[in-house]
């Protein structure tokens, strides 16, 4: 996981290099002019530094990393709606493999619909900007509760829960409220929201909300001394 971690981290600070090298390079009317979103950058520099053999290997490294991750994708989001929403959430635990195969196969179908529905509203839209939106919303869902889960004991399945609930809605009403939908999707003239990531607000906001619940309805001292237990099991101090 930490290597994985910093993999990522180190190729999210190349990009920032890789934009301001095909910007010098390349020029940003020849990137606009092959796609307006800017998305044909790092092909175009590799193009303008190493010529046609690596601009052929650098598309071919970006052809199998999209199969890969909407492979992956489409696994993750089928194998979600079959087996934790279908079968533990929709059946209560009471379902057997063919249907949950028949909804798996029924949300690939979904989910490649969707997805083609959403790639031709966002056509002209970076991609890298995209998937900081992505960010923003797992951001809001997840780091609040992972941050206080560990670093703050009073965190309850409440407050955990509520928090994942408002960063989650929070993050996505703020984009759709953001100019990237309002005035770059739907063409309007302004946007009810002025931020174009809403993640400096959705975050501390699930921060608050899971702090203000917790110390609302607090965990009964037998729960608490149980977790507390489970955590020096875990922490291998018992």
């Amino acid at each position: 996981m930490a290597y994985a971690t910093a993999f990522i981290g180190f190729f999210y600070l190349l990009t920032f290099i890789l934009g301001f090298g095909a910007m010098v390079l390349v020029g940003q009317p020849a990137i606009r002019a092959i796609d307006a979103g800017g998305n044909m950058a790092a092909p175009l520099l590799a193009a303008a530094v190493g010529g046609t053999g690596f601009f052929g290997f650098i598309s071919a490294v970006a052809f199998a990393t999209i199969l890969a991750v909407v492979a992956g994708l489409t696994l993750s989001g089928a194998a979600t709606l079959s087996h934790d929403l279908w079968v533990n959430v929709v059946r209560h635990g009471q379902s057997n493999s063919r249907e949950e195969l028949l909804v798996a196969r029924v949300a690939t179908v979904a989910l490649a619909l969707v997805a083609i529905v959403l790639g031709i509203l966002f056509k002209g839209q970076n991609v890298a900007y995209m998937v900081g939106l992505a960010f923003a919303i797992a951001a809001s869902a997840n780091f609040p509760v992972l941050v206080l889960s560990i670093f703050w004991s009073r965190l309850t399945t409440a407050g955990a829960v509520a928090s994942t609930f408002v960063g989650t809605a929070s993050a996505l009403a703020l984009i759709w409220l953001s100019p990237a939908i309002q005035i770059d999707v739907l063409k309007h003239e302004a946007a009810w929201f002025p931020l174009r990531n809403p993640g400096v607000v959705t975050i501390p906001l699930a921060f608050v909300v899971a702090i203000l619940v917790s110390l609302l309805r607090p965990v009964p001292d037998e729960e608490r001394s149980f977790h507390a237990l489970e955590r020096r099991i875990h922490l291998g101090t018992d």
